[in-house]
């Protein structure tokens, strides 16, 4: 390979985020590349859900004012700085699909930013992961607004006429594209329009600046990159200045007004808190928690570094190797990708990735024919990266991937 063991190891001994490795649990002998998926354990997660199961079985119901019941702002305070947030411009609550159902409710129903404007068109990303499309078409279809699709590698700035809301993601899942988010806010702003930016594969990878960059609305979730664990939270952002200027459509009671007054009539909370709908897993907060009081801690900037040298790392190894059988290196530019590696290897892409997974490099698929390297710098090293690409050389070169048993399919890919 074009870069030596040695090489690699020399620069861990310079890495500045070398020891947050050991803030995680990993299982013997996995090198693993999945977490813009579903992102590793901390080891502070485990005494953190023992703790809250231990609160349950002692405080029972009391644990509610015990920080159970607050625990959708505490944590946005805690997530806000990583986003580049105000402290009270985050909640963490519900997921992804239900925070954006929220938003283009908010914005597009009465009294919001886009209601007088009368168009009700919604603008999705084609190409992209297709969640965020789909609630935007269903909204739409439910609120008989008229939903649009960005065709795939067309330039926005063609398709924002007439537009009231578009939902865009900062980093392109398949390809790991990052979008220039303030001259892209900027665009659509000054198209009368609003833009609810979905963080799902920068938050944690990258630093995000949402304020500096004039984001009023986005959405994320934390257990890919943020190390939530499955199933974890998502959040919401709304800038702090539009927090009172429509109705959220789902008003469950937590974010009511005042909620245990029990009123017959709903009145909104006048923060963010409206954006709470109801009772959520105190075991599941406690989990993030933990992870986010680490991420409090993190250099967002030598982060991003180490995400750059260990995806460059990874495809300089395997150069000649993606040359030579025909495996296509779609992954960007550096300053213009998230924190992965995107390959596609058409018919036979879905075996190399079992193959590696055989063998303890731990990456994912994605039709048609995708590849995606996730690389977490707090838990990957340089030699964990350079040993992954020795693996991926292996199974290319050798064949192993032709074994019938790769070619089998679960139901999760």
């Amino acid at each position: 390979m074009s870069v030596s063991l040695e090489d690699a190891r020399q620069r861990d001994r310079l890495d500045p985020l070398a020891g947050w490795k050991a803030h995680f649990e990993l299982p013997e002998g996995v090198l693993y590349l999945d977490g813009n998926s579903l992102g590793a354990q901390p080891l502070a997660a485990r005494q953190a859900v023992a703790g809250t199961l231990d609160q349950w079985r002692d405080e029972l119901i009391g644990g509610w004012n015990q920080g159970w019941f607050d625990a959708p702002e505490r944590l946005g305070r805690l997530l806000a700085p990583v986003l580049g947030a105000g402290e009270d411009e985050v909640l963490v609550t519900d997921n992804i699909t239900l925070n954006l159902f929220k938003l283009l409710g908010y914005i597009l129903g009465p009294g919001g930013e886009s209601s007088q404007a009368g168009r009700g068109v919604v603008l999705s990303e084609g190409g992209n992961f297709p969640a965020d499309g789909y609630i935007a078409e269903g909204f739409s279809h439910l609120a008989a607004h008229e939903h649009r699709v960005l065709p795939e590698g067309e330039p926005l700035e063609s398709h924002l006429e007439g537009v009231d809301v578009v939902v865009l993601s900062q980093v392109n899942y398949r390809t790991g594209a990052l979008r220039d988010m303030a001259a892209t806010t900027r665009l659509v702003h000054d198209h009368g329009a609003e833009v609810i930016w979905d963080l799902a594969h920068s938050a944690g990878a990258l630093p995000v600046a949402l304020n500096a960059c004039d984001v009023r609305y986005a959405v994320g979730c934390t257990y890919k990159y943020l190390n939530g664990g499955p199933g974890a939270p998502g959040f919401v952002h709304v800038r702090r200045d539009y927090q009172s200027r429509g109705w959220q459509p789902l008003s469950g009671w937590h974010g009511h007004a005042a909620p245990f007054a029990f009123a017959p009539d709903y009145a909104p909370a006048a923060d963010l808190t409206r954006f709470r709908t109801g009772t959520h897993s105190a075991l599941a907060y406690s989990a993030l928690e933990a992870s986010l009081a680490m991420w409090a801690r993190v250099d967002m900037a030598a982060l991003r570094d180490k995400s750059l040298a260990l995806t460059e790392l990874f495809r300089a190894c395997l150069a000649d190797v993606f040359a030579a059988h025909g495996i296509e290196d779609i992954t960007p530019a550096p300053e213009a990708r998230g924190s992965q590696v995107s390959l596609v290897a058409g018919e036979h892409g879905f075996a190399i990735v079992q193959a590696l997974i055989a063998r303890g490099v731990i990456g994912d698929y994605r039709e048609p024919g995708l590849m995606r390297f996730g690389f977490a710098p707090l838990y990957l090293s340089h030699e964990d990266v350079w040993q992954a690409a020795r693996h991926f050389r292996e199974v290319v070169e050798s064949g192993e991937y032709r074994a019938e048993r790769f070619q089998v399919r679960s139901e999760v890919t």
